[in-house]
């Protein structure tokens, strides 16, 4: 156990949807949050690193902070999703190391896994099999940060460990069309057709591939437990447990939205994976579950996209 009472903790990427989370979580804690933005440092230059963490002396940290982007942004910038994200990892890491922090909880991202790897996929799937190509840069990445935090525990004595969330999705998420992942995306196109009074509402492929979902809020809940009550080698995958159909998941948004046109299937497009699902066994043993519903988080989502993004 990790008692957090009194603890300074640094929240790496508090600007982002599951950092700002966490953020929101740990103020809950009785311990000190610290933040610094990018006017403090920039992560990708191990110098003002290092001395951010001098600076700062926190006692643990949450490395949430990472470059991301859909399958178009991770195509088009290769480069820039392998070299930003394994700069800042391996500069937090190596800092803090330095600066005498025991204890850090990096974050990774399901897309570690192999492409073709067995559901739902366990930990132990990790490097069994080769990744999905369109993303495979910042999966690379997130994969040397998972050994670069085990490496430390093996030859420093780090208590360093990490956790790969899986979909997230709640405030604060991007409901950019050309840039959102599935959820957001869903949210704005039923949103913006029933604005626009359209009859009905178009979604790629068949509708039948199965995707897990979980709320940044969960998430954040998750990660301030491990942060608490895990101390081990292999890394823990945080989702919900269950899946659902992307057909149900539109049907779910459409309900929410209150959009009663009808759901087109344009099979001409493609499905993509059939079924993306983690292991939520190794957590669940630990003592943590979800609580929020897919359809609550959904309700309360539209209402931040409602309240923060759209105009109408």
């Amino acid at each position: 156990m990790y008692d957090l009472a009194g603890k300074r903790v640094w929240v790496a990427g508090h600007r982002g949807m599951v950092g700002a989370a966490t953020v929101r979580r740990l103020e809950q804690e009785n311990c000190e949050v610290i933040i610094a933005g990018r006017d403090k440092a920039n992560l990708i230059r191990q110098d003002e690193t290092e001395k951010l963490l001098a600076e700062m002396k926190p006692d643990a940290i949450v490395v949430a902070a990472a470059k991301v982007g859909g399958i178009l942004a991770n195509d088009t910038y290769p480069a820039d999703f392998l070299y930003d994200n394994l700069m800042i990892e391996a500069n937090i890491i190596n800092a803090a190391h330095k600066s005498d922090v025991d204890r850090i909880l990096f974050l990774g991202s399901s897309c570690i896994y192999p492409k073709f790897a067995e559901q739902p996929i366990a930990e132990e799937s990790l490097l069994t099999g080769p990744l999905e190509p369109t993303n495979e840069w910042y999966a690379i990445a997130k994969i040397a940060g998972i050994k670069l935090a085990q490496a430390y525990r093996k030859q420093y004595g780090r208590d360093y460990v990490s956790a790969m969330p899986t979909n997230l999705y709640g405030p604060g998420d991007n409901f950019d069309l050309k840039s959102s992942h599935v959820l957001p995306a869903l949210i704005r196109k039923a949103h913006e057709a029933k604005k626009a009074g359209a009859s009905e509402i178009e979604i790629w492929g068949t509708g039948t591939p199965r995707r897990e979902f979980l709320h940044c809020d969960d998430c954040a809940d998750a990660l301030v437990f491990l942060l608490k009550n895990y101390s081990g080698y292999e890394h823990v995958n945080v989702g919900s447990g269950t899946d659902v159909t992307i057909l149900e998941l539109m049907e779910m948004v459409a309900d929410v939205v209150g959009f009663d046109g009808k759901i087109v299937k344009d099979e001409t497009k493609p499905d993509g994976t059939p079924r993306k699902l983690m292991s939520a066994t190794r957590l669940r043993e630990m003592g943590w579950e979800p609580s929020i519903s897919l359809r609550d988080g959904i309700a309360t989502t539209y209402q931040w996209y409602l309240d923060n993004v759209s105009d109408a």
